[in-house]
């Protein structure tokens, strides 16, 4: 099975095949109907959410069916034959009306609606639910950073904090909402998104210190190096380090693309850093932070004046911090 889209309508809550083969022997299921999706509150006690998962919702549909696995598993659920022999040729075939992803919407406004038969409409409604609750919230939660952080970069850092299969929905939904991109390669590769990423701290452990860490990196990834700079001492030992990593570079012909802070009061630390970067005439070295990054954490530090261009954000982006669910519902119009 797929992981990242079950193709397979047993994706779905065990009422909706009852009902499917309560409107079949009742010669119902062919019955047309119509079906809107909508939410009733907005999450993050904020004013809009924006839309996302379409694109994934119209791939699963496209190949929504059931696997002679599928049926046989159903049969052993006390489902009836004649039922399952019309269900293993189902195919989705209804029509899909949506707003576009990336587009804010509001309360109670439908913003996806299903027209087929009783049958179809009824038994895609968990799936569509499961992605378009899940990405439109963290579409939401990345469009609310991207608002504060200007035009800072934000990169989607989520993944190993996302819950599980469901980080790949995430990172896309994060670039919908306007991150820049993603750590994430599968991702990268699967929805053909920016990939970016640094060094964790276990390379330089790695090494007998860190100024040898730093040059073995830069070493390899000359043309957009940048070096994470907190894992001993900042101030005392990253920074000066990464400096002198840098006036290497220079001679190589090749330039520091940044340094990355990953803990302590980075308000503070990012103004060090840029005054110890400039006295050293790399006034073009980029200050990253990163350390369970949100709309709020990037609001404050931007009232601190913290000279920092990009913010390195996972787990309260892909978990839908302080919001863990979107109320979106989908009911017969």
């Amino acid at each position: 099975m797929n992981l990242l889209h079950p193709h397979t309508g047993l994706y779905t809550d065990l009422y909706e095949l009852t009902m499917a083969q309560g409107h079949f022997f009742a010669g119902r299921h062919e019955t047309r109907a119509v079906f809107d999706y909508f939410f009733r509150k907005n999450p993050f006690e904020g004013g809009f959410v924006v839309f996302a998962g379409l694109a994934d919702l119209l791939e699963a549909l496209q190949d929504f069916r059931y696997s002679a696995e599928d049926i046989d598993y159903l049969a052993a659920q006390g489902f009836k034959p004649e039922f399952l022999d019309w269900l293993r040729h189902f195919r989705f075939r209804g029509d899909v009306w949506a707003a576009r992803e990336g587009e804010v919407v509001f309360p109670y406004a439908p913003i996806v609606r299903v027209e087929g038969t009783i049958v179809e409409t009824q038994l895609v409604e968990t799936l569509l639910l499961n992605l378009l609750n899940f990405e439109s919230l963290i579409a939401t939660k990345a469009a609310r950073m991207r608002l504060v952080a200007g035009d800072r970069i934000i990169a989607e850092f989520g993944l190993r904090r996302a819950q599980g299969y469901g980080g790949m929905q995430a990172t896309r939904a994060a670039i919908v909402g306007g991150a820049n991109n993603t750590s994430n390669v599968l991702a990268g590769l699967h929805y053909g998104l920016p990939v970016t990423g640094t060094m964790a701290h276990a390379w330089i452990q790695s090494y007998e210190d860190e100024l040898t860490a730093f040059r073995k990196f830069a070493e390899q990834y000359p043309e957009r190096c940048i070096l994470l700079v907190d894992t001993y001492d900042t101030l005392r030992s990253g920074i000066p380090n990464a400096i002198t990593v840098a006036r290497e570079l220079e001679q190589r012909g090749y330039r520091l693309f940044g340094i990355r802070l990953d803990s302590g009061d980075l308000a503070w630390l990012s103004k060090r850093a840029r005054q110890m970067l400039d006295e050293a005439g790399l006034t073009y070295v980029k200050i990253l932070a990163s350390n369970q990054i949100d709309e709020y954490v990037i609001r404050s530090l931007r009232e601190q004046q913290a000279p920092i261009d990009g913010y390195g954000v996972g787990t309260r982006l892909v978990t839908g911090h302080s919001s863990p669910a979107l109320d979106g519902v989908y009911k017969l119009s």
